[in-house]
């Protein structure tokens, strides 16, 4: 049963992941329009434990270096004398692509824990017998 364990314990790191990168992607998409707004960026962080398991958990949370793009709207309350204000560096087609990327990796973690379970499932129901 522990490799049933091991499997469940990494399918749920990626679950964690992945739902961690939803969020901060959904963050972005909220805050496209945002003046003065940076781009999250979230890392993963690969662990070992004593039995030489990789396990995926979400890392920290930096913010990107892009520039902020400039906007030209005089009538913008943040605009200065020439009419410009610093926008956000948030790209939403970049945003829309990973969040499609997340959602379909954390479906497949979702799979695999769901299979996982079934055929610890199945082994018990033999085990029975």
């Amino acid at each position: 049963m522990s490799a049933f364990s091991d499997a469940l314990s990494v399918t749920s790191g990626g679950l964690m992941s992945q739902a961690a990168r939803l969020r901060v992607v959904s963050e972005n998409i909220a805050n496209v329009d945002t003046p003065g707004y940076h781009r999250k960026l979230l890392s993963f962080d690969v662990t070992k434990d004593d039995s030489s398991l990789s396990r995926v958990e979400p890392g920290d949370v930096d913010l990107s270096r892009v520039p902020l793009d400039e906007v030209y709207d005089p009538s913008h309350p943040l605009a200065d004398e020439t009419g410009k204000y610093l926008g956000s560096n948030v790209d939403l087609m970049i945003e829309l692509a990973d969040a499609r990327e997340a959602q379909r990796s954390y479906e497949a973690n979702l799979k695999m824990f769901d299979q996982t379970r079934q055929m610890s499932s199945a082994l018990l129901d033999l085990l029975r017998r």
